[in-house]
């Protein structure tokens, strides 16, 4: 059977995916209207859900199509067409007039998922997916658009875009296009409103879950800083009021874009809602002459019936197997250890080679050279831009030093800020013209830095000609991709003034052309991306990096909160998580050596310290928490995430787990936070478990090489005895303490 039909006695387009159905009609043979997305249902014909009051029947009653339009549930509504909700498509004609007035005008369906062009997105082999095209088209315009669904059907998860042609025969300005619209009820199946549920943040703060009330008018999520940025997510999910990991309705949308985005709820006096994703609308303008197209990034959405945690396992797997490429997206990533909290700027070749040392000795596999490696790079005040091995520090450069490195045994890794430029540089005295700002003003500074103008192919192509002799110096298998500001003094020069509200959006496609090109030149290269932490964290960036610096605070008390915000959207793989020093650099707060091992396990896993000044005690549990990544990363890595309690919420613990998809195993990660005077022991109920399956349940032994111990069993039960009944975790002594359990199963 196939997952996309469409049922021609009703006029009904069909969706499925395992556990969830898509509906969508057709309405006099004009309107493309919305009907139904939630648990999977039998039924094909929805066409009743369109049935309207005789006053409201556009084709009887043109009198009041305006009431119409107000109500009807649109896949893609236009604009000025009487619909007073915000439309999904606004532009503007050469005499001034913006109407869109969007009407069916066919479809296709094909057994493929095309490229978007310019632009990341998901993808599958050849039959692997379903694509539904539907076109529409103004009839007096004759501007057009098809909208596109692709149906991953094991993952529960649909993805969503549009492409908008003008088939008219004058220039159209673009002023909005939007990448997915859903209109529907405001209140679940059980008749409780929903909510919305947003990650919001700041610098060292990222990924901070919030669920609010969704009220009349207008209420969501946005970004206008010229990246995705670390103020919101650009996701945004639909909860039953008190949703829990296994109970309740949930809708989640998310947007594979890393510039400016706009995400939102709209609630009618009606009790209606709808969700509108897309390039914020804000600074944006578009010509589009005729014959030309303007693809909009892609959407992916999935419903759960049973709570947040298989919304998260849902887009998990999807960005596992159709999102994140190259040669890491299935293997094991390499141990590295970075110089930036060791060091700062202050280091040169043999500081540098002492810390590889000692990291090789622990069992450390890569050394990455962080801020400071080029130019005369001293401090963050010059030479970004500059990007040639300053000798002062290198004497012999990355050459010499990838040399003695390679010779070790030890990979190689540098940080590079492409995107930037310091006023005091030699490419910025060359080339004044090449960073955003406005003639004859003042720009704005962030860390005494500007913004290079990336939409320009000119710039883009000194740069990949400036990062290829970098790399191609010496044997480099990893680049951190770092973006340390926002953009601000909106102008390009190259760009004539009608054309300037392209700017931002053609800043995107410079990042995904650069980033394309880069890794077309070096497939092998482990990318991964960073904004001053997680200030880009988004599903564009991950199409070019299947890793991503999830914060520059490496605390590990503020990373269980942070990586449990990550972990709801994103993979472990993806979130890049490093053991640092103590007391932190961010929050002067200590936190146990094997507690922040722990906590780094639930990421890539590696080191942001000064291995040189650390004690032989600690140098040994790094071995220990070297040897934990290497027994468990594969798990960890394609494992099913399941959150059993979050420290947000109890006040005292966090624990959750990752299971192996055949349910033979699961890590059980226990971290005790904060203490209290006669504190209980804590009773876990693990799911993920195959609750007919037998197991046994050890404590994970941290033995190093010199003292090899065995784990130790605790316990042996059925997975749904550990689910019912739970496990009686002991409650331990201190703050910040923690432990693994190692479920496995026994065969009986």
């Amino acid at each position: 059977m196939r997952n996309i039909y469409f049922d021609e006695g009703s006029s009904c387009f069909c969706i499925e995916t395992r556990n969830t159905s898509y509906r969508i009609g057709i309405t006099d043979g004009l309107y493309v209207g919305h009907l139904f997305y939630g648990a999977k249902i039998p039924d094909t014909d929805l066409s009743y859900k369109t049935a309207y009051a005789p006053p409201m029947d556009p084709i009887k009653q043109a009198r009041d199509l305006c009431v119409f339009m107000d109500c009807f549930r649109f896949e893609y509504p236009g604009w000025g067409t009487g619909d007073s909700r915000e439309g999904a498509l606004c532009a503007r004609y050469k005499d001034g007039t913006t109407r869109v007035n969007l009407l069916y005008k066919g479809y296709a369906i094909s057994s493929s998922k095309a490229p978007v062009p310019g632009l990341p997105a998901t993808y599958a082999a050849e039959g692997e997916v379903e694509t539904l095209r539907i076109d529409l088209e103004d009839p007096d315009t004759k501007l057009a658009v098809s909208l596109y669904y692709s149906a991953f059907t094991e993952c529960d998860v649909i993805a969503r875009r549009a492409e908008v042609k003008n088939n008219g025969s004058e220039e159209v300005e673009l002023e909005r296009v939007l990448s997915a619209v859903l209109d529907m009820p405001a209140r679940d199946m059980h008749g409780r409103p929903f909510e919305l549920l947003t990650f919001h943040g700041t610098w060292a703060r990222e990924f901070t879950r919030e669920i609010r009330p969704i009220g009349h008018g207008t209420t969501g999520v946005a970004a206008i800083c010229g990246k995705s940025g670390n103020r919101a997510q650009n996701f945004l999910g639909l909860v039953s009021p008190g949703i829990t990991q296994d109970c309740g309705e949930v809708y989640g949308l998310q947007l594979l874009y890393s510039g400016n985005f706009s995400s939102k709820v709209e609630k009618s006096p009606n009790e209606e809602i709808r969700v509108s994703m897309g390039i914020h609308p804000e600074g944006f303008l578009w010509k589009l002459a005729p014959g030309e197209v303007f693809y909009s990034p892609e959407a992916v959405m999935t419903y759960s019936e049973n709570g947040l945690g298989t919304m998260s396992r849902n887009f998990h797997d999807l960005y596992r197997a159709h999102l994140i490429r190259g040669k890491y997206k299935d293997i094991e990533r390499p141990i590295l250890i970075n110089n930036w909290e060791a060091t700062y700027f202050d280091f040169d070749t043999d500081k540098l080679l002492s810390i590889a040392r000692q990291a090789k000795e622990c069992g450390i596999e890569m050394l990455v050279v962080d801020d400071g490696w080029f130019g005369v790079r001293n401090d963050d005040n010059t030479s970004l831009g500059d990007w040639v091995v300053n000798e002062k520090k290198l004497p012999g450069g990355l050459s010499r030093l990838g040399a003695e490195l390679k010779a070790m045994g030890m990979k190689f890794g540098i940080w590079v800020e492409p995107e930037m430029v310091s006023p005091d540089s030699d490419l910025f005295r060359a080339h004044p013209d090449w960073a955003i700002s406005i003639p004859g003003r003042e720009p704005a500074r962030s860390r005494n830095q500007l913004v290079l103008d990336i939409s320009r192919k000119d710039v883009r192509d000194y740069l990949i000609d400036a990062l290829s002799a970098v790399l191609g110096s010496t044997e480099i298998a990893y680049v951190k991709w770092d973006m340390n500001r926002h953009l601000s003094d909106l102008y390009s020069a190259q760009l004539p003034s009608s054309r300037q509200g392209e700017l931002l959006h053609r800043f995107a496609l410079g990042i995904y052309d650069l980033q394309e090109r880069l890794l077309t030149s070096f497939p092998d290269l482990l990318l991964e991306n960073c904004s001053s932490g997680g200030a880009r964290f988004d599903p564009g960036m991950l199409y070019y990096s299947p890793q991503i610096w999830t914060s520059d605070d490496t605390d590990a008390y503020e990373r269980i909160r942070i990586q449990e915000g990550a972990a709801t959207l994103y993979p472990l793989s993806a979130l890049g998580a490093h053991v640092s020093i103590c007391p932190n650099h961010v929050t002067g707060r200590t936190v146990p050596f094997m507690t922040r091992g722990h906590v780094a396990l639930a990421g890539t896993f590696g080191y942001e310290l000064d291995i040189t000044k650390l004690s032989d005690e600690e140098h040994d549990m790094i071995r220990r928490q070297v040897k934990l990544f290497h027994r468990f990363h594969e798990l960890i890595r394609t494992g099913d995430y399941y959150r059993m309690d979050a420290f947000r919420d109890t006040g005292f613990y966090d624990c959750y787990g990752v299971a192996s998809k055949d349910k033979s195993e699961m890590l059980l990660t226990m971290i005790h936070v904060m203490n209290q005077p006669c504190a209980p022991n804590r009773t876990i109920h693990i799911r993920g478990l195959d609750p007919k399956k037998y197991y046994r349940i050890e404590v994970v032994s941290d033995s190093s090489e010199k003292e090899e111990k065995k784990d130790e069993t605790i316990c042996r039960a059925y997975g749904a005895t550990l689910e019912k009944a739970g496990l009686t975790l002991p409650c331990r002594y201190g703050d910040f303490q923690s432990l693994l359990y190692h479920i496995t199963e026994i065969k009986k």
